[in-house]
């Protein structure tokens, strides 16, 4: 039995990918208003697409720093001798930052390399 037949995409084509948009921004959104154990789908669903599509490998490094950050936080919270309630009470102010500044760099990443390459080569549609 023969390998399904797998269709890659042009190298200088990025695909459309709303999940990982969508989830970067909400990922960002949902710790910088005090719903970090929440934000665990969003960030699940950013590392799974971005590692999943192979046109998306440029943002893979931003994609890892969000999922390494929140799964710091997360696993401090689990694993610490003095446990908040929440996961948003536990998180230090500057681990919230960092882990808001990825989703939103990503997010932003995202937008400007889509925008650089469908500009840059006319014959793909954008």
């Amino acid at each position: 039995m023969s390998p399904a037949p797998t269709t890659v995409s042009p190298p200088a084509m990025l695909t459309r990918s709303r999940p990982l948009v969508v989830s970067a921004w909400a990922a960002a959104a949902l710790v910088a208003v005090q719903f970090s154990m929440v934000a665990v789908i969003p960030v699940a669903i950013t590392l799974v697409t971005v590692f999943r599509h192979d046109a998306l490998r440029p943002l893979r490094w931003w994609a890892g720093a969000l999922g390494a950050a929140y799964g710091a936080g997360l696993a401090l919270w689990a694993i610490g001798p003095d446990r908040a309630p929440s996961l948003s009470k536990n998180l230090h102010p500057a681990h919230e930052v960092v882990i808001v500044v990825l989703g939103i760099a990503l997010a932003v990443a995202y937008h400007a390399l889509r925008g650089r390459r469908s500009t840059r080569e006319p014959g793909y549609p954008a």
